[in-house]
C-alpha cells in the first residue's frame, strides 16, 4: 500500500516538474522574443556612437576625474598640473608621454595667456589630438594597390584571431576578395578558431595541421592568393613570446618568404596588443618592433578597460600609428582608428 502511495506521489511530482519545465521553456521563448523585438526597436548606433559606448570606462577613468579636479581649483597653478599628471599616468598614458603632455599644456597656457581653469580641458583635448597625429605615417590601413598582404603579429591571448576574423569580414563587405593563412600552428585550437571566423566572414582559409612550419603555411597562402587572384591575404603568425630569439627567427623566416614570393604585394604588418594589459602592452610592442618592421598597431578590448590612455603611450613611445581599435564583441566592432574621434569620444558628455 505504501509502495503504491509513494509511486503516486512520485508520479505527481514528475508531472509537476514537467509542467514547470514547460513553463520555463515558454518563458524563455517569450523573453527571447522580447529581447529580439527590443533589439529590432533599438536604433543602430553610428560608428562614433559605438566608439563612445566602447570607451565608456575610459571616459570615466579620465574625463570624470579631470572634471572633478578642474572644479576644485579657482586658479591655474602647479598643484593643478600635478593632479592632472596623476590622472594621466593612472590612465596608462605612460610617464614619458604624460610628462610631455603636461609640459606642452603649461606652454600653451602661457602662450595663450589662459586664466580660467575650465579652459584647461579644451587645451588638454587639443594636446592629445596632436600627440595622436604626430607619427611618421597615417592611421589608415594600407591595402592599395592590390594584391596586398597583411601579416598579423602578437602574443597569444591578445585577440589576434578575433581581429583577423573581424578584419576579413569588413574587407569582404567592402568588396575585396580575401584569403586567410593560418600561420599560428603552435597554439592548440588556433587553426579551428580561425576556421570558424573564416566561415563567419565568408572567406577562404589556407591551413596545415597543428605543429606545422608557419612559414610553409604562409608560402602556400601566397601561392593560393596568386592563383585565386585574391585582393588581400591576411596571415596569422605564431604568438609565442617565451624566447625573443625564437620569435625573431620565426618571424624573419616568414618575412623572407614574403619578400621572395610576394614582393610585389602592398604590405602591412599589424601588431595586436590587448589594451587591458596597460604598460605590459607597450613592453610587448617594443619586443615585436625589434623583431620586425611593424607598420601599424591594433588595440583590442578597449571597451574592457578604464585605461584607454595606453593608446597614446603605445603610439608616442613607438612612433607607430594605431590603425584599428576593438571596442566590443560584435563582428562590426573593429574600427579604423581616428585620433580626432577618439579624443572627442573620451571627452563626450
Amino acid at each position: 500500500m505504501l509502495k503504491k502511495f509513494f509511486k503516486m506521489i512520485k508520479k505527481e511530482n514528475d508531472l509537476e516538474q514537467k509542467e514547470n519545465d514547460l513553463s520555463q521553456e515558454k518563458e524563455t521563448v517569450v523573453e527571447e522574443k522580447i529581447e529580439q523585438s527590443n533589439d529590432e526597436e533599438k536604433p543602430k548606433l553610428s560608428l562614433f556612437g559605438r566608439l563612445k559606448q566602447g570607451l565608456e570606462k575610459t571616459r570615466k577613468g579620465i574625463t570624470e576625474k579631470v572634471d572633478t579636479i578642474l572644479k576644485s581649483y579657482q586658479k591655474i597653478d602647479e598643484e593643478l598640473f600635478e593632479e592632472l599628471e596623476e590622472v594621466l599616468i593612472t590612465a596608462d598614458m605612460g610617464v614619458n608621454t604624460t610628462m610631455r603632455i603636461i609640459e606642452d599644456l603649461k606652454d600653451k597656457v602661457k602662450e595663450k595667456k589662459v586664466k580660467e581653469v575650465f579652459e584647461i580641458k579644451e587645451l588638454l583635448k587639443e594636446e592629445l589630438k596632436e600627440i595622436l597625429t604626430d607619427v611618421e605615417s597615417d592611421n589608415k590601413i594600407n591595402i592599395e594597390p592590390s594584391p596586398a598582404i597583411i601579416l598579423v603579429v602578437g602574443v597569444n591571448g591578445v585577440g589576434k584571431t578575433t581581429t583577423i576574423g573581424k578584419l576579413a569580414y569588413r574587407l569582404k563587405k567592402e568588396g575585396k576578395k580575401v584569403l586567410i593563412a593560418a600561420g599560428d600552428t603552435f597554439r592548440a585550437a588556433a587553426i579551428d578558431q580561425l576556421q570558424e571566423w573564416a566561415n563567419r566572414a565568408g572567406v577562404e582559409i589556407i591551413a596545415h595541421k597543428e605543429g606545422s612550419d608557419p612559414a610553409a603555411v604562409i608560402f602556400d597562402g601566397i601561392q593560393a592568393a596568386k592563383a585565386r587572384k585574391a585582393d588581400v591575404l591576411i596571415c596569422d603568425t605564431a604568438g609565442r613570446l617565451h624566447n625573443k630569439k625564437n620569435l625573431m627567427n620565426e618571424l624573419n623566416k616568414i618575412f623572407r618568404i614574403v619578400e621572395r614570393e610576394f614582393s610585389e604585394a602592398t604590405r602591412e604588418v599589424l601588431l595586436v596588443v590587448d589594451a587591458t594589459t596597460g604598460q605590459n602592452a607597450i613592453m610587448q610592442a617594443k619586443v615585436f618592433k625589434e623583431a620586425c618592421d611593424i607598420t601599424g598597431i591594433v588595440l583590442t578590448k578597449l571597451d574592457g578597460t578604464a585605461k584607454g590612455g595606453v593608446v597614446l603611450a603605445v603610439q608616442s613611445e613607438l612612433n607607430v600609428p594605431v590603425k584599428l581599435v576593438g571596442v566590443g564583441e560584435r563582428i562590426e566592432d573593429l574600427q579604423d582608428f581616428d585620433p580626432q574621434n577618439f579624443v572627442e569620444a573620451i571627452f563626450a558628455e
